[in-house]
């Protein structure tokens, strides 16, 4: 008669280890639920971004070739024809200075004139903090350009980052993280999907950036904007538009 007292116990132990596991599942759905968004944003938005923007800056300081810069830059260079470079000019003229910088102080401009304090806050301290953080790390990796041909729109500063393509994303994140709760969200995603990726190929097919300038402007913008937006926006707490004057 002894051992039925053991085995009353481990069923009661298997019970409670049962009970426990349910109970951390429950709670790590309803914290999915909670946070869901915020944890898939900090993981995507910010730490798959820095974790490439460093694997590319590792490589650039300690001054080593990256295997696919070379043979992107020759294939983009495979397909030059005079309409193309027409073409291509002018996406990398609004791609930056003709069109993406005058877009941000006009967007910026039009958040304050509504009154949309925090909104404009936000999109000032994204575009303007993006501006001056590829500055920055220009001349501290002081990359020169690729000179594989001789290009028909010349650039004369340093390479890495590419400045077109920190700028046509850090507005495409910008305007996604805006609209993203507006009616508005699918057609700024439409518009953006292929004018980033359209901004960063020209720069190849002009032959004045490597694919890794390009790669690396795109992850350390998606990560600048995406730190500024969890600070303004109290760790995604709070979301746009969803006060009339914040």
């Amino acid at each position: 008669m002894a051992p039925a007292p053991q085995a009353s116990e481990s069923s009661v132990a298997a019970r409670e280890g049962d009970d426990t596991l349910r109970q951390e599942a429950r709670f790590g759905v309803a914290l999915l639920r909670r946070h869901g968004w915020l944890l898939l944003l900090v993981f995507i938005g910010l730490l798959m971004p820095l974790w490439g923007f460093a694997e590319l800056a590792d490589e650039i300081h300690e001054q080593e070739a990256i295997v696919f810069d070379v043979p992107v830059l020759e294939y983009a260079h495979g397909l030059a024809r005079e309409g193309y470079d027409q073409f291509f000019v002018l996406i990398s003229r609004i791609g930056y200075l003709h069109g993406v910088v005058p877009f941000d102080i006009a967007l910026v401009a039009a958040l304050i004139a509504r009154r949309r304090f925090r909104e404009g806050s936000f999109a000032a301290l994204a575009l303007g903090g993006s501006a001056l953080l590829n500055i920055a790390a220009k001349q501290f990796f002081a990359r020169e350009r690729p000179s594989l041909w001789e290009s028909i729109a010349p650039e004369h500063n340093y390479s890495f980052p590419s400045g077109h393509a920190m700028g046509s994303m850090t507005l495409a994140a910008t305007l996604i993280l805006l609209s993203w709760n507006t009616r508005w969200r699918w057609p700024v995603l439409a518009i953006m999907a292929p004018f980033v990726p359209l901004v960063g190929f020209s720069r190849l097919y002009l032959g004045v950036h490597f694919p890794s300038d390009i790669l690396a402007g795109w992850a350390v913008a998606t990560a600048w904007v995406v730190a500024v937006y969890l600070i303004v926006y109290r760790g995604a707490q709070l979301r746009p538009w969803t006060l009339k004057r914040s």
